[in-house]
C-alpha cells in the first residue's frame, strides 16, 4: 500500500485532525521522502551566514505565498548540512559557532513557514563530524535527520526535486 501526503492529509483537515510529523531525533532513509506535490523544491542550506538564512527564509516565504500557502501544490524542504546546521540547533554552546548571537526571530520565521508544510532534513555525517549528538537539533516535528545531506539532495533531484540555493 503507497502512502500519499495528499490523501492523508485531505482525509485528516475532513476529520479535523492534526498530521502526527516525525521529530529531529527521527532518522528517514532517503526511500522515506517521496515527492508529493507536482511543484517540489529542495532548497540547500549548507553555509553558516545569517544573512543568506535569513534570504532563504524570506525566499520560501514567497515562494509559499506564490501557490497561496496551498500544502497539495507545492512541497518545499531544506537540506542541510556543513555550517548550514547551526540554524537547527537548541544553541550554540560547546559548538565552534558558540561565539555567535543568532536573531531569535529566524527561528520563528522557520516555524511559521514549517505551517505550510516545509521539512527541514538535517545532515548526520555533519552532526558526527562535529561531534554533536542528534539531541542537540531543535526538537520539532518537520526537522527529521538523514544519513547524508548531499546525498539527500541528490535523491531528491533524481525524484523530480527542483534544487534551489541562495547565493
Amino acid at each position: 500500500m503507497s502512502f500519499h501526503r495528499r490523501a492523508f492529509l485531505g482525509t485528516l483537515a475532513m476529520a479535523g485532525a492534526a498530521p502526527i510529523a516525525a521529530s529531529a531525533s527521527q532518522s528517514l532513509k532517503l526511500a522515506d521522502i517521496k515527492k508529493e506535490a507536482d511543484n517540489a523544491c529542495i532548497y540547500h542550506c549548507d553555509f553558516g551566514e545569517p544573512e543568506r538564512y535569513a534570504q532563504m527564509l524570506n525566499n520560501i516565504s514567497n515562494h509559499y505565498s506564490a501557490y497561496g500557502a496551498d500544502p497539495f501544490a507545492l512541497q518545499l524542504c531544506v537540506v542541510a548540512h556543513s555550517g548550514g546546521i547551526k540554524f537547527f540547533l537548541d544553541d550554540l554552546k560547546g559548538t565552534h559557532w558558540e561565539k555567535e548571537t543568532l536573531d531569535p526571530t529566524l527561528k520563528e520565521k522557520l516555524d511559521a513557514l514549517s505551517k505550510n508544510g516545509l521539512k527541514v532534513y538535517l545532515c548526520s555525517f555533519t552532526f558526527e563530524r562535529n561531534k554533536l549528538d542528534h539531541s542537540r537539533a531543535r526538537q520539532e516535528p518537520y526537522i527529521a535527520f538523514v544519513p547524508s545531506g548531499v546525498a539527500t539532495i541528490g535523491a531528491l533531484q533524481n525524484k523530480g526535486f527542483a534544487y534551489l540555493k541562495v547565493w
